[in-house]
């Protein structure tokens, strides 16, 4: 549910791209992530970091395409928010004892160190790679295409790596598990 509540603004932007265009897209696209943001707020009691992070970029990047009547600026937006969240996760390996990635699951699963820090590189590695793709589609074609990649090429590359880190935390969980046990 909270991917779906995730989601939600890039799937409002592609349904008004598709009705009217870019322009006003961009314009839902930034209503969107501020509802989110504050939607967060107001039912959960607080605001979630990465929604903040996209509503500043949105608007920031959004406004710009606004203002400027250039579809670029939009189009620069998912690779920012990749790149900057890639960062956040090489820094971590960095700045306290535990990777972002420990911090944002340790709660829920017991993992070998050495695991965490696997897990964390490979997460920021999928958001560097994520926004070179990005880059690509949305200056090798056209806006139409990039549209259609970012709800559905983005969504459904992150489902499959999502897929492929729980088949790769199998084992360690198993282990995890029969450690519990004795």
């Amino acid at each position: 549910m909270k991917m779906l509540f995730d989601f939600f603004p890039v799937l409002l932007f592609f349904i008004v791209y598709k009705a009217v265009d870019i322009y006003a897209a961009t314009a839902v696209l930034i209503a969107a992530s501020a509802v989110q943001t504050f939607g967060h707020r107001i039912f959960k009691g607080s605001f979630e970091k990465s929604h903040v992070i996209t509503l500043v970029l949105v608007a920031i990047f959004g406004t710009l395409t606004l203002a400027l009547h250039d579809e670029v600026f939009i189009k620069w937006k998912p690779t920012a928010i990749n790149w900057l969240f890639a960062a956040v996760f090489i820094g971590s390996h960095f700045i306290g004892k535990k990777t972002i990635i420990e911090r944002m699951m340790g709660a829920n699963i017991t993992l070998p160190a050495f695991v965490w820090s696997r897990l964390n590189i490979a997460w920021a590695l999928f958001f560097i790679m994520l926004g070179c793709l990005n880059l690509y589609v949305a200056f090798s074609f056209d806006t139409d295409t990039w549209v259609n990649f970012k709800l559905f090429g983005l969504m459904g590359l992150t489902f499959v790596f999502i897929i492929a880190q729980s088949l790769y935390l199998v084992p360690y969980l198993k282990e995890a598990e029969k450690t519990d046990a004795d």
